[in-house]
């Protein structure tokens, strides 16, 4: 007779800067490794398994991602289990809620929508504070110029270009439902520059280093070293270009994970 099994969504939030990365890897630390370590130990002897909603790279943040817990055991107290969840995780992990799903849930193949930013500041030396966040690009760059830019990648486009190590066979017509960069309102602090700015990109799904790749074009262009004209070409499904600058990880936060 099989056992009946139980489903939670947990909604997370985490400093990436000192993880590689969401997925397990042999003799490194990760984000995956540590909530299933927090689990194995609060659970004891009680099965469980865990799988996320996606993955983030190395030192890449999140504000709120989820994964799905499967339980043989009902929990029997949400609120009771979230806060033991807590207290036994890292200080740079943090369980934000956790909710019963049904048996048809799954979290891979859930329509979702994904919201990411990306932080950086220009022309300055920030203090060192703002590493684990915030990207600092030492040239001063035109803004208005890269707000321009980032409107191009709106809409259905030819990602190909904007993926790490895009092979023939993979699936790059991606729909960006809105990028726009913004003066960053969002993640403040006193130690933060007077003037920082963020990239937001919202989409159902995105190529390996998408938003970094873009991130880095827009740089590019706020130096002058390519026109929006060479973005729009980047983009027709007939571009054969490959991108050559990769945004730093850590200015990358995926801020919100919403499930339709």
């Amino acid at each position: 007779m099989f056992n009946k099994r139980f489903y939670y969504l947990v909604k997370v939030q985490y400093l990436g800067y000192r993880f590689h990365g969401w997925q397990k890897q042999p003799n490194v630390k990760t984000l995956h490794l540590m909530i299933d370590r927090t689990f194995k130990y609060i659970l004891e002897d009680k099965r469980f398994k865990t799988l996320g909603a996606g993955r983030t790279d190395a030192m890449v943040s999140a504000n709120e991602s989820a994964f799905e817990l499967f339980l043989y055991e009902k929990i029997e107290n949400e609120t009771e289990f979230l806060a033991l969840f807590n207290h036994n995780l890292p200080q740079d992990i943090r369980a934000l809620s956790i909710e019963e799903v049904d048996e048809n849930f799954n979290i891979i193949q859930s329509s979702k929508v994904k919201e990411y930013v990306y932080l950086f500041s220009h022309g300055q030396k920030c203090h060192p504070f703002c590493a684990p966040i915030l990207t600092t690009i030492r040239e001063s760059l035109n803004i208005e110029l890269m707000q321009q830019g980032a409107k191009l990648f709106e809409g259905e486009h030819n990602f190909k270009p904007y993926c790490f190590r895009a092979t023939d066979n993979g699936l790059y017509n991606r729909d960006v439902l809105s990028c726009e960069l913004t003066e960053n309102n969002l993640f403040t602090a006193n130690f933060f520059p007077e003037d920082s700015y963020m990239l937001k990109v919202k989409g159902k799904g995105f190529g390996r280093n998408q938003i970094r790749l873009m991130m880095g074009v827009l740089i590019k262009l706020g130096r002058g070293e390519i026109t929006l004209e060479y973005i729009k070409m980047s983009l027709l499904p007939e571009s054969t270009e490959v991108m050559d600058y990769i945004a730093p990880a850590s200015g990358l936060i995926l801020n919100k994970t919403e499930f339709e």
